[in-house]
């Protein structure tokens, strides 16, 4: 079928129209969601040259804040990625003439040199406004989810201009602890690898790094007390540690981004490498009535045993600012315990019979009790629970064991327990590239 002159200009008059309608609508680029967004397609030009962040007057902290002083030069670099001074392109502006635009943040508590815990206030309301956006927030916290939430709002179109959609945001997270958790035992990373997934956890805001640091492979952390633990249980004595400054380095890293830093000392099982810098901490396994030659979990039934670890505890009490350490207590095999002659004798001594759960009981309750009076909370694995240990009330119990994760978490929260629940979400148990699915499906609080 053949146009007349007026029908096709009619046609790209309408195409021309749609093309214009697309370039102004809005995007929706914000993650995870906000709880709530309203955006309209208004937009503003945005100018590196013309951009600022600001404290608002009524603003608990002010300049020399150390956590927002060092966000307003990150998230800059982060929103104008491609900007060096001097050589921004005019032509980008062709469509619009760049105006001013403030950033001003308030907040209502200072916080500026402290550690994000577990009551921090995560909350903020941001308002983007033409030539301003006003971000409100209870804590610090809070603001530095607001200013991630404006990065991501900002776009450029195909010519690199940078725009704003108009917008009002409320937001607040759904979970106080939202964590990820890496195994630097059996995988050594090395610090700019840690400290590049700390950058990416803050982009989706995520608050708290599970550093399981040590385990049966190696033992990285390079304690002061005991520095024969990393010497002889690292993969390596000086490239494969972390030293106390990267240990520092981390935690810092991590606080300016609101995040959390939870240490995991895991006993008495996934301990092999402990025992290669600390003589006697491991139980001598027995074949027959002669020793093996081979060492089990740590040994529960010697004084040197708790001696060693409350050192150790007070050690990590004194590096890690959080109020809160990981304990393990999970797979613990009692074969090596059942062989051992001394271990037998230690159990009917205490009226234990062969109920080797109980002596795991016996010595998971005095490191909590250590924890306990170190003022920190301590975090176990499910299977402590299910070995029905006497826990103190406020212990943190993770569910880890897949398939029946919503039954256990009926019975420990029933029993008045918190729970951090990552059963569903092993990211090393990728199988195909649709795995994602099941993840983003999993309902946390679908359980009675």
């Amino acid at each position: 079928m053949v146009n007349t002159g007026a029908h096709s200009y009619h046609a790209r008059f309408c195409f021309l129209l749609v093309l214009v309608s697309l370039s102004v609508e809005q995007v929706d680029g914000v993650w995870p969601l906000p709880q709530q967004l309203d955006q309209s397609a208004e937009r503003y030009s945005l100018s590196p040259q013309l951009f600022s962040f600001t404290y608002g007057k009524d603003s608990a902290a002010q300049t020399g804040c150390s956590v927002l002083d060092a966000a307003f030069k990150r998230y800059f670099s982060i929103i104008f990625p491609d900007f060096t001074k001097g050589t921004e392109n005019v032509l980008r502006y062709m469509w619009s003439e760049p105006q001013p635009f403030v950033v001003s943040v308030s907040v209502k508590t200072r916080g500026c040199d402290g550690y994000p815990d577990e009551d921090s206030d995560e909350s903020y309301n941001l308002s983007v406004l033409e030539g301003q956006a006003v971000l409100r927030s209870v804590s610090v916290w809070g603001a530095l989810r607001g200013l991630e939430t404006f990065s991501q709002l900002v776009h450029q179109d195909d010519y690199g201009s940078y725009f704003i959609n108009k917008t009002e945001i409320v937001d607040f997270p759904r979970f106080a602890f939202r964590g990820l958790l890496l195994d630097t035992s059996r995988h050594y990373l090395p610090l700019h690898a840690i400290l590049k997934t700390l950058d990416a956890m803050a982009y989706s805001k995520i608050n708290v790094f599970h550093w399981h640091i040590v385990d049966d492979p190696s033992f990285p952390y390079q304690s002061r007390t005991f520095p024969d633990l990393s010497n002889k249980g690292a993969f390596h004595p000086f490239t494969h540690v972390y030293t106390q400054s990267d240990v520092m380095r981390v935690i810092e890293h991590a606080r300016m981004r609101g995040i959390r830093v939870v240490p995991e000392f895991d006993s008495p099982g996934h301990t092999q490498s402990w025992g290669k810098g600390q003589p006697g901490l491991l139980t001598p396994c027995y074949k027959g009535s002669v020793p093996s030659g081979s060492f089990g979990p740590v040994d529960p039934t010697v004084d040197t045993t708790y001696k060693f670890m409350e050192s150790l505890l007070k050690e990590v009490k004194f590096v890690f600012p959080d109020s809160y350490v990981h304990l393990g207590g999970d797979e613990v095999s009692f074969t090596c315990w059942q062989s051992n002659p001394n271990v037998r004798a230690f159990m009917e001594k205490m009226g234990f019979g062969k109920d080797f759960t109980k002596l795991e009981s016996f010595y998971l309750e005095n490191i909590m009790n250590m924890t306990a009076t170190l003022n920190k909370t301590s975090i176990v694995w499910q299977d402590v629970f299910d070995y029905h240990e006497r826990i103190p009330q406020d212990t943190v119990l993770e569910i880890w064991r897949g398939k029946n994760y919503k039954t256990e978490l009926s019975r420990i929260t029933n029993a008045g327990y918190r729970v951090l629940l990552s059963a569903p979400w092993y990211i090393n148990h990728i199988s195909t590239g649709q795995d994602w699915r099941n993840s983003y499906a999993v309902q946390p609080q679908n359980f009675s």
